[in-house]
């Protein structure tokens, strides 16, 4: 069974009262299957989407045994269906609530062979046309062609097609449904003048601004791990030795973004978006393979792919790539209030276990009126709060390139409720205000935070006020650095773009459009990759790397995190923007080894040749010692 099929022709009316009679019956146990399966599915949509727990799993059981049951029964009794008035539509809207189930279990999981599973039942719909008005019912396409109920249908069912076609980079079939989205809308309004389509219209509008800011260039690396780009040769045999008293694993992500006029598609972000593909894996292998689909004798056609389209799946089983970890479970939450937010990670760390790892990540405008108060300190003095420092002493015992906390500087505490970023619409008032102190009572687990705004620095605060566990804290610049006065928010955050996709941040910093020549773009790519393998030995056998770092350095996602983060420092560190202040530079806490820092010469000489690749040296900032070692490496 798979979701190609659709059984052999209809026969002939029936003539005789039996045939009928089985007709009749056959339609009655339909309808009850498709309410039962219905009432299901209504059940699990609205399972919050974070939740854990082997009761979740349990539901989606029978949600998809209801399914399989009505699935195989419109098949082997599609022709009495057919005969008691079963329209093609609705035989697209049961395979719709499967592509449904597999997207959210994806949402749920992390693990992309649901996204196939999506991928494959949506396709068969598109192919056989299932919602398209022309085609009408299997009886009869007169009553279906002007029904604007399944104008909508066919609307929502290219909307949620087009989401899990991005998430799996079939740029071609993207393209292909954002067209055919652009079409259906026209024909909708021509088709029924009287009805507005106003929402639809804004759909269409925040598909093509999606489109325009995600595929600036093409034919680059994807943004997932990828084990062929990702993983250094070089370094493999150093992370394979690096040793630290802890490990911990990036198990959970929190993703959240709220920005004004933000570019995003339904409610998936561009922010969101980008670092969500970043936390996973590439798949690989066949596994992951569609392979075409051989027609078979009733015109039906057969699927021979691994991941075949069957809705009677046992979700228990291991059917992962056996070649790949397990992807990080994830949260997206859109625009999400600040009580909620909370609610969510006070959730996830319920569940986490003393070897895992959190990572929040938080990309929101701010707003500050005391900067100059709160960044006189990063190391936790600024909050005034009556509860002792619990913070492990190993964590701290390391870092001693942050200052002590000065005594008997303790500033007025409601300097610090005056920073914070906006979960909200302009003028909502302080329910939407998250707090850096919002936060702490969180690291009593190990915590991995990103923050993305242009209040990012008040959030140093959290350093040395910990409640057991040193978080471990990338800010963003406060201000965006271009070579161009423009608003590079129409891209998506110039942070968040550096952290997932490095070379094309580079190439919008210095003003580079699309259609770089392929083989100066390719050869940037090794420099990339050189600079970041030989940067991750720096780490692994740097002996003064703070254990904050050490312990989250053997997962793979938050070391290319780290190391990304390191070229974005050293890039802007090095660039020379018309005015030049700490607000244009992102900043770590612990702090990262001198090593590796913008001002060491390990570091620059790779800036330094990417800058000549592209030949936009001259917005670089180098000494000459550094120029001059170049030729000669």
């Amino acid at each position: 069974m798979d979701a190609d099929s659709e059984g052999g022709d209809a026969p002939p009316s029936a003539t005789y009262g039996s045939d009928a009679a089985a007709a009749a019956a056959a339609f009655r146990t339909f309808r009850t299957l498709v309410e039962s399966a219905d009432r299901k599915f209504a059940r699990v949509r609205d399972l919050p989407p974070y939740g854990r727990g082997p009761h979740l799993l349990h539901y989606y059981r029978k949600v998809f045994r209801a399914y399989t049951s009505l699935w195989r029964f419109q098949q082997e009794r599609r022709g009495e269906l057919v005969g008691a008035g079963l329209r093609r539509w609705e035989i697209g809207e049961i395979a719709s609530r499967i592509g449904q189930l597999y997207y959210t279990q994806y949402l749920r999981t992390s693990e992309v062979r649901y996204l196939l599973e999506a991928y494959v039942f949506y396709e068969a719909i598109l192919n056989r046309g299932y919602f398209e008005a022309g085609k009408g019912s299997l009886a009869s396409s007169s009553s279906a062609r002007t029904d604007l109920g399944l104008r909508y249908k066919e609307l929502r069912f290219h909307a949620r097609f087009l989401i899990v076609a991005m998430l799996l980079n079939r740029t071609d079939a993207v393209k292909h449904l954002a067209e055919r989205f652009r079409a259906l809308v026209e024909e909708s309004k021509a088709a029924h003048p009287e009805t507005n389509f106003k929402e639809w219209k804004l759909v269409l509008q925040e598909i093509f601004r999606f489109l325009k800011a995600n595929t600036a260039f093409t034919n680059t690396r994807p943004l997932r791990y990828s084990i062929l780009f990702d993983s250094h040769l070089s370094s493999v045999p150093y992370i394979a030795r690096f040793h630290a008293n802890r490990v911990l694993r990036l198990q959970d992500a929190l993703l959240t973004s709220y920005h004004h006029n933000e570019v995003k598609f339904t409610e998936l972000t561009l922010d969101t978006f980008r670092m969500l593909q970043c936390l996973e894996w590439e798949p690989s292998g066949s596994f992951y393979q569609t392979p075409p689909k051989e027609p078979t004798d009733n015109g039906a056609f057969s699927d021979l792919s691994g991941a075949s389209g069957l809705i009677d799946i046992n979700l228990s089983a291991d059917m992962t790539d056996p070649s790949l970890p397990p992807n990080p479970r994830k949260a997206i939450i859109y625009h999400p209030s600040v009580s909620h937010l909370i609610a969510v990670i006070a959730t996830i760390c319920e569940e986490l276990s003393s070897d895992n790892i959190l990572l929040i990540y938080v990309s929101a405008s701010g707003r500050t009126h005391h900067n100059t108060v709160l960044q006189k300190d990063i190391s936790g003095s600024l909050l005034n709060f009556s509860r002792p420092n619990r913070v492990s002493q190993t964590s701290h015992k390391q870092d001693s390139s942050l200052p002590d906390p000065p005594v008997g500087d303790k500033p007025d505490s409601n300097s610090c409720l005056e920073s914070y970023l906006c979960l909200g619409p302009r003028g909502s008032g302080g329910f939407n205000n998250l707090y850096p102190e919002d936060l702490l009572p969180f690291t009593r687990r190990p915590l991995f935070l990103i923050i993305d705004s242009d209040n990012s620095h008040a959030f140093k605060a959290i350093h040395g006020a910990e409640r057991g566990e040193a978080a471990a804290l990338l800010l963003s610049p406060e201000r965006p650095s271009s070579v161009f006065a423009t608003d590079l928010t129409l891209n998506g955050s110039q942070f968040t773009y550096f952290l997932t996709a490095p070379l094309q941040a580079f190439c919008q910093l210095v003003g580079l459009s699309s259609d770089v020549e392929a083989d100066v773009y390719r050869n940037a790519e090794g420099i990339l990759s050189s600079a970041l393998a030989e940067w991750e030995v720096i780490l692994c056998t740097c002996n003064s790397l703070n254990q904050v770092w050490a312990q989250v350095l053997p997962d793979p996602f938050l070391r290319r995190l780290i190391l990304r983060f390191i070229f974005c420092w050293a890039v802007l560190h090095l660039f020379r923007p018309i005015e030049k202040s700490s607000q244009h530079l992102p900043a770590c806490i612990p702090s990262l080894p001198e090593s590796v820092s913008p001002s060491s010469a390990k570091t620059q000489v790779h800036i330094l040749q990417l800058a000549e690749n592209f030949g936009v040296i001259d917005h670089f900032h180098f000494s000459d010692s550094i120029r001059d070692s170049v030729p000669n490496r």
